[in-house]
Order: structure tokens, then sequence, then C-alpha cells
């Protein structure tokens, strides 16, 4: 297919796809002549991809460049896998932890008793929320903490699907991305939702 109707598939403008060859996010068409290029449903699933990244996820393009570099070189293990998920859908690059975010981090991972490192992504992202928290007045105590996560756990059981293991890695990785980006405004939602049915159980 040519530019115009990828466009057309994507519902995105023939700007915004030339923007996306340029900086490198989606790889060319197969040239037929100096001004020509043919696509394909390739090209279809990256723009998607690239779109849901940047409306939904709201990563910037430096982010996306990101994302597309772990697709082109997955890791090696499904662990190592939805490490690197964490890390390219932070919407920032994270400042070097400070020596009291590091040690919070170990608290917290040794509190849950999660076979993990308190040098992951995840793990530093959470200990700069609670220390936040704490620092804005909300004790965040451990009991707390150790209630959120095995709630959180539950969710992980589901989100961690079975099928990851046999998945292409690059697909694997995809699903990973794109599953936390549609999914987490899912979860904030979810979770307002049911303030508001035990505050009308109990307060009401």
């Amino acid at each position: 297919m040519q530019m115009s109707m990828l466009a057309a598939r994507t519902q995105v403008p023939v700007a915004t796809i030339k923007y996306y060859l340029r900086e490198g996010l989606l790889h060319p068409g197969l040239s037929r002549g100096a001004t020509r290029a043919d696509y394909d449903e390739s090209h279809v699933d990256r723009v998607h991809l690239i779109r849901t990244l940047v409306t939904v996820g709201h990563l910037s393009i430096e982010r996306v460049r990101l994302v597309v570099a772990a697709l082109e070189h997955p890791p090696r293990t499904r662990h190592e896998l939805l490490g690197t998920a964490h890390a390219v859908l932070q919407p920032t690059p994270p400042p070097p932890p400070t020596d009291d975010e590091k040690e919070l981090a170990g608290s917290i991972v040794a509190l849950l008793g999660w076979p993990i490192s308190a040098d992951s992504a995840a793990a530093r992202q959470l200990a700069a929320a609670v220390s936040a928290a704490r620092a804005g007045g909300w004790a965040c105590p451990d009991d707390m903490l150790v209630k959120w996560g095995g709630l959180a756990r539950s969710i992980a059981e589901v989100d961690v699907a079975d099928e990851l293991a046999t998945m292409p890695p690059a697909d694997a990785l995809q699903h990973a991305i794109v599953g936390t980006v549609l999914t987490d405004p899912i979860l904030v939602a979810m979770r307002r939702l049911a303030q508001e049915a035990v505050s009308a159980e109990r307060l009401a």
C-alpha cells in the first residue's frame, strides 16, 4: 500500500507518518522509486503502537524511541523483558535515586518478601512515590504497604499471563508494554469506583 493508504488505514495524517519515518520510529517501506515506497501490515501495526503510546500512554517521542529499540532488540528472558517494559514506560528518565530512596526501596522489597531487586525500575519508582507521599504528610505505614502489595500481587497474577512464555520475544514485549499502557487507567478508575462503593456501604 502507498503512504496515503497507510494514513487512511491508521487514521494518522501523512505528515505525521513522515515524521515517524524521519525519527526512526517507523521502519522504511519498500522503495519503488525516489519518491515512492510500499508499506505493509507491519507498518499499520507499528503506527497503531506509536499512536497508542503517545495518545494513551502519554509517552514522549524519546520514550517511544526506546520502546521501538527494545522491540527490535528484545531481551533474552521473559523476566528481563518485563523489566525492559517497566523501564521504557516511565514517562521521563528518572533522576538517580538518593541514598534514602535506595534504602527505602530495599526496605519495601524486604517487607513484601518478593524475589526482586531493590534496583529494579519499579522498586525505585515505588520508593520515590512512597517518599513523596510521606513528605506530603501521608504516613504510608508498613501494614498499609503490605495490604496494597497483596492486592497488587493479585492483579499481577492476571497480568503476567502464561502465553507470554510462548510468544516470540518482540510480541511478548509489545504485549507487556501495550497491556500496561491500556490497562493502567482502568485500574485507577476501578480504584475510584471501589472507593465509591465502599463509601456508599459504610458512610452513606
